[in-house]
């Protein structure tokens, strides 16, 4: 029996958890949020002046200018998502792969959803052609597509869509009258952020586009939930935010007031907040490059990881070392890595992939160390690769891709 199965856990509750940093604390949020615990009035739906203001200038960094009046605050991405798909109604479309956590939201609201393949350059957005069979398809068939969810900065592929597949895949979409999530939670964690060019639909289509920003991408620790969405301009992005706010309202979904606060200064980015960003990213980068190449060595393929603090990994090449273990699809691989392992290994089917694919997302955060000081130390060290225990966590990973790769070497049947 399949240990989802066994343990009577749903798909969802059962589904991959946030790529964490696997990181202490930085010492001057934790000390903004102690500060505010004694807080006891409670916050407004979509967040008090103070907080929108700071996203406001957030986004306005960024070359997104949105004043606060266009901007609204909840716990955690998810609140915001569930919200806007209750707002605008509709059937749903993603890329394949995305997010885990993006499909679950719509199917609670009794909405469709369809995946759409992706272009070869990368994850995170849909191949605008197969975008547009796929609208016409569910139209044929009846449905109503209103809503496509993407990622500039993906998370399971860890890539970042180039800017001339954003425009094509961007303009696509507005043809056919769809509103655009760019989800941009990733958009602060590019790996060569001078080398890597991002660019924000909403920068394309100020009227039909809302960002969304999960602060645990790069600003907050992950068990600390806030998020902020910035609404197209005009009075449609008016009435879209008022709606979205209602649903926030019947949910409950406020930021606790120290959390609020602890966002509100990491969205104002202070010297120590950028300081422990940029640093925390050049740590992943490295663990994630060196564990590319630990997979990619062993004849696995993945594409290489230009943001975020994970890495997608298909191990086609390697089904014939993999099929006398057991392993047939997806969830066998999952059960049969994170054994191996000792660290998550989600299965490509958690985010929407094909389930006979041998897919998974491996996070960089559990290969930093086992114990506070170790992780504390990656942040602190000019070489952190050549840490002890950084480089026992790489060299099991290699170790086990590369006996994967000999055994296919054995199995593989003569040509």
């Amino acid at each position: 029996m399949r240990q989802a199965d066994a343990v009577g856990q749903g798909p969802v509750r059962y589904g991959p958890v946030f790529p964490d940093d696997g990181l202490p604390v930085l010492p001057e949020l934790a000390a903004v949020l102690a500060a505010a615990a004694s807080r006891t009035e409670e916050q407004p739906v979509g967040g008090a002046p103070v907080l929108l203001d700071a996203a406001s200038g957030y986004f306005d960094r960024r070359g997104l200018p949105a004043d606060p009046a266009r901007v609204a605050a909840a716990p955690g991405a998810p609140a915001l998502l569930v919200a806007l798909t209750a707002a605008l109604g509709g059937d749903v479309l993603v890329p394949r792969p995305c997010a885990a956590w993006w499909a679950p939201y719509a199917r609670l609201l009794g909405r469709s959803v369809f995946h759409v393949g992706t272009p070869a350059e990368c994850g995170g957005v849909p191949d605008p052609y197969a975008l547009l069979e796929t609208v016409r398809r569910v139209r044929d068939e009846g449905g109503d597509p209103r809503l496509l969810v993407l990622s500039v900065a993906d998370d399971p592929t860890a890539t970042v869509a180039p800017p001339e597949v954003m425009h094509e895949t961007v303009e696509a979409a507005a043809g056919e009258g769809l509103h655009l999530v760019s989800d941009e939670t990733w958009r602060d964690t590019l790996h060569t952020p001078r080398g890597t060019m991002l660019l924000s639909p909403a920068e394309m289509l100020p009227d039909k586009v809302t960002v969304v920003t999960d602060l645990a991408g790069a600003l907050l620790p992950s068990g600390w939930p806030a998020a902020v969405a910035r609404f197209p301009e005009g009075r449609a992005g008016q009435a879209l935010r008022a709606r979205v706010l209602d649903v926030l309202t019947a949910l409950g979904a406020r930021v606790a007031a120290p959390v609020a606060a602890a966002a509100g200064h990491a969205l104002g980015e202070p010297p120590p907040v950028l300081a422990r960003r940029d640093t925390a990213v050049r740590l992943h980068a490295r663990v994630a490059a060196a564990a590319h190449a630990a997979v990619t060595g062993a004849g696995a393929f993945s594409r290489p990881p230009q943001a975020g603090r994970h890495l997608y990994v298909d191990l086609g090449p390697l089904r014939h070392a993999l099929t006398p273990q057991g392993v047939g699809d997806a969830q066998d691989l999952e059960e049969f890595l994170t054994a191996r392992l000792g660290m998550p290994a989600p299965g490509g089917h958690r985010f929407g992939d094909d389930l006979g694919a041998l897919r998974v997302r491996l996070s960089t955060g559990a290969l930093l160390g086992r114990t506070d000081a170790e992780r504390a130390e990656c942040l602190t060290s000019p070489l952190p690769l050549e840490l002890p225990h950084v480089q026992r966590a790489l060299m099991s990973l290699r170790s086990i891709f590369d006996d994967l790769r000999d055994d296919a070497q054995r199995w593989e049947p003569p040509r």
